[in-house]
C-alpha cells in the first residue's frame, strides 16, 4: 500500500468523526459510558468480520502489550474525555481536548525516518485558530474548572500517543484493533454498572444513531485510523484532523441544529489553508 493511499484511508477516519457530534445528539438520553460500551460492541463486531478476512490467528502473535496499550488508549481517552466534559462543560474544555492533533505534529518529530518541519507546524497552528473558531462559537463558556482543564489536556496526550505510538507499531496487524474495541465495550460496561444509570435511545432515530456511531465514528473508523498512522504521512493526517469540527459543525447546519455564520467560513478557510501548507510540506520533504 502507497504511503499517499495509507494516507486516504487514515482521513476517512476524519470524514467520519465529523458525524459524532450529530449522532451523539441523536442518541440522547443515553448516558456516555453506557453509549461507549454499545458503539464500541458494534465496532468490535466489524472489526470480527474484518479480521475473518485473514483468519483470527493473525491476533495470536501480538503481544499482550499491545493489547493492553491500545485497549487502555481507547477506553483512557474516552474516559477523560467524558470525565473532563461533566467537571468543565465549557468552550475551553472542548479546545483544550482538540490539542491532539497538533500533539501528533510535534510528537511525529521523535519517530525514526519523519521529518518535522517547521511548514508542518504552522500549519498545525494555524488549523489550531480555526478549530478555536469553531468551538469557541458552538459551545458555552463558563464552568471551566481546573480539574476538568487537566483532565482535558490528558485527553489529548492521551490520543495523540496512541496514535504516534500506533507508528511505532506498524508490524502489528490493524486486526488488533479489534480486540481493543472489545475491551473497551467491556470496561465502558462495567463503569456504565457502576455509576450510571441504564437509559436506552429514544425512537427510530435514537437507535439509528447508536448504530450509525457503532459503524462509524466509535467503530470502522479506529480501523482506518489504525492504518493511516502507520503507513501513511502522519504530519498531513494531524494537520488534516483539525478539519473534523469544522465538518461536524457543518453537519449540524445541514440538519438544522445549528446556524450558519462567518465564523464557520474564517475558520474552513483557516483549517484549508493550514491542511495545505501541511501537505506542501509533506511534498516538499518527499521530493529531498
Amino acid at each position: 500500500m502507497s504511503r499517499n493511499r495509507a494516507t486516504m484511508i487514515g482521513f476517512s477516519a476524519v470524514l467520519m468523526w465529523s458525524f459524532l457530534a450529530l449522532f451523539t445528539i441523536g442518541s440522547a438520553p443515553v448516558p456516555p459510558f453506557l453509549l461507549n460500551a454499545l458503539c464500541f460492541a458494534i465496532g468490535g463486531g466489524i472489526g470480527l468480520i474484518w479480521t475473518a478476512r485473514r483468519g483470527f490467528g493473525v491476533l495470536r502473535g501480538v503481544s499482550w502489550r499491545v493489547y493492553a496499550f491500545g485497549s487502555l488508549a481507547l477506553f483512557g481517552y474516552h474516559a477523560l474525555y467524558f470525565t473532563a466534559f461533566r467537571l468543565a462543560p465549557s468552550a475551553e474544555t472542548g479546545l483544550i481536548a482538540y490539542l491532539w492533533p497538533l500533539f501528533i505534529v510535534l510528537l511525529s518529530g521523535l519517530l525514526p525516518g519523519e521529518r518535522l518541519g517547521l511548514l508542518h507546524v504552522l500549519g498545525a497552528l494555524m488549523a489550531f485558530a480555526g478549530a478555536a473558531l469553531i468551538v469557541l462559537q458552538r459551545s458555552p463558556s463558563g464552568g471551566a474548572s481546573a480539574a476538568g482543564l487537566g483532565l482535558a489536556f490528558l485527553c489529548a496526550l492521551a490520543w495523540a500517543g496512541y496514535s504516534v505510538g500506533s507508528k511505532r507499531l506498524g508490524a502489528v496487524p490493524t486486526e488488533s484493533v479489534t480486540v481493543f474495541c472489545l475491551v473497551t465495550a467491556l470496561l465502558s460496561l462495567g463503569v456504565h454498572l457502576a455509576i450510571e444509570p441504564t437509559l436506552l435511545p429514544m425512537g427510530a432515530f435514537g437507535w439509528f444513531s447508536v448504530l450509525a456511531l457503532g459503524l462509524g465514528p466509535v467503530g470502522l473508523a479506529f480501523f482506518t485510523w489504525d492504518i493511516g498512522m502507520k503507513r501513511g504521512d502522519i504530519q498531513l493526517l494531524g494537520v488534516a484532523s483539525y478539519a473534523a469540527p469544522l465538518l461536524s459543525t457543518l453537519a449540524l447546519v445541514a440538519a438544522g441544529i445549528a446556524e450558519p455564520s462567518v465564523a464557520i467560513l474564517a475558520a474552513a478557510v483557516l483549517i484549508t489553508a493550514g491542511a495545505a501548507l501541511a501537505a506542501w510540506a509533506s511534498a516538499k520533504a518527499a521530493s529531498c
